[in-house]
């Protein structure tokens, strides 16, 4: 028996590396996949058996297995290209395509390169016996867990070609969403960046030109409140600011490092879901996602456990995600999913409603599906009621800062007027 060297990932995509004992290089890939690890390189220790080898060779006997994993496979494909391929992929092997000669083909007429290369070595890993969640889950930047384990439940019951129509559908639903939300906020976004631009241009240029003539003219007399807080405020532009962008950019910086904490994650995300106009926006969305990915895992068969831990780590909102930890925990015990869900105080009433009633009549899957649905529709309305509000609101907002600096900067000059009439 030889000893073999390996690396592999684990089910999360991380790397690990280890030794193990086997009789053949074939054997020791079987009990690396006995461990729920998917071997990339596989190779024999030098003088673990077979005697020794000359120096600078393979030792006798000994079998290589690489699959090279280059960096650049580790992102580049963009949410739309994966939910392209996927929905190719579903209509092959629905059409009766075998699975291998259906990823040969996506692979051919795949334009983008990290795509293309990746579909290639997943249809090599295919055809050495390697199972297609197994070689998915070789490229964790691409795939995530939820399109891996779904995939895997697909496999193992024999319906892989309905898993595949409902992962295309669940990402086609996913992004049209993001695409109305991202919509909505481009048109305030581009107001915010002009208004900003406007008034850094008038405190730094024509309000400092205000105030040399002011104080020409004032001579010494104090002026308006108001007008005296703008002068300040221009003049803390004007000669502070590197101090100013480097407050800002401190800021950012911190938000960023707070944001790569559980605790500080989970504060930033709460007030993401409290926040005034966006805050309900936020939620609907989330919630929409944690029953569309939940009721999706369910239905393609994958055990509700594993689903609430898939959900946990891709509902991508830390509130949300603590309250799944807790229903996790509670279903293990033998308990349903409303009351934990109830008493998370994070779900409407209606969502709590109609997931006890799933549960009760066995149609659990079909129901969070039907709550996705009406939180999608509500998104909808509420990306577009925002969008009709915020027009007239960056409006009025933009005038009433263009015009308080304006009377600002006219109040001296009445003063002026009137003590030259006097």
């Amino acid at each position: 028996m030889a000893r073999f060297k390996f690396t592999a990932l684990d089910s999360k995509g991380k790397e690990v590396h280890g030794e193990i004992d086997a009789d053949t290089q074939s054997a020791a890939v079987a009990r690396i996949r006995e461990k729920q690890y998917f071997p990339t390189k596989v190779e024999e220790v030098a003088g673990s058996g077979g005697g020794a080898a000359p120096k600078g060779a393979a030792p006798k006997g000994a079998l290589q297995m690489e699959i090279k994993l280059p960096k650049f496979l580790m992102g580049g494909v963009k949410t739309k290209q994966l939910v392209t391929f996927t929905r190719q992929l579903s209509t092959l092997v629905n059409a009766g395509l075998p699975l291998m000669r259906a990823m040969r083909v996506l692979q051919r007429q795949e334009k983008n390169v990290v795509l293309r290369d990746a579909v290639s070595q997943m249809a090599e890993s295919v055809e050495s016996g390697s199972t297609f969640a197994e070689a998915l889950a070789a490229h964790p930047k691409i795939f995530d867990r939820l399109f891996v384990n779904m995939v895997k439940a697909g496999e193992i019951g024999g319906v892989l070609d309905v898993v595949l129509s409902r992962l295309a559908e669940f990402q086609e639903k996913a992004e049209k969403i993001k695409g109305k939300v991202k919509s909505a906020m481009t048109y305030p976004i581009v107001v915010l960046v002009m208004a900003l631009g406007i008034l850094t241009f008038l405190m730094m240029f024509i309000v400092p030109k205000f105030a040399e003539i002011f104080s020409d003219l004032m001579g010494g007399k104090g002026m308006p409140v108001l007008t005296q807080f703008v002068m300040n405020a221009s003049s803390l532009m004007v000669h502070r600011l590197p101090v100013v962008l480097i407050v800002i950019a401190a800021i950012v910086v911190l938000v960023k490092l707070l944001a790569k904490t559980n605790k500080g994650r989970y504060v930033l995300d709460k007030f993401k879901l409290n926040a005034p106009v966006f805050g309900s926006l936020i939620s609907k969305n989330s919630i929409s996602r944690f029953t569309r990915t939940l009721g999706t895992l369910m239905s393609s068969g994958v055990p509700v456990l594993q689903a609430l831990n898939i959900v946990k780590e891709t509902v991508g909102n830390e509130v949300i995600s603590k309250a799944v930890a807790t229903v996790h925990d509670a279903v293990k015990e033998g308990e349903n999913m409303a009351p934990p869900l109830q008493s998370s105080k994070v779900f409407p009433p209606m969502v709590v409603s109609m997931v006890e009633v799933g549960e009760e009549t066995g149609a659990l899957p079909d129901m969070l599906n039907k709550i996705a649905d009406s939180y999608d529709e509500d998104v909808d309305n509420a990306v577009a009621a925002m969008t009709s509000i915020i027009e007239p609101v960056l409006i009025i907002f933009l005038a009433i800062v263009v015009g308080t600096i304006v009377i600002a900067l006219f109040l001296p000059l009445v003063s002026i007027i009137g003590g030259l009439s006097g």
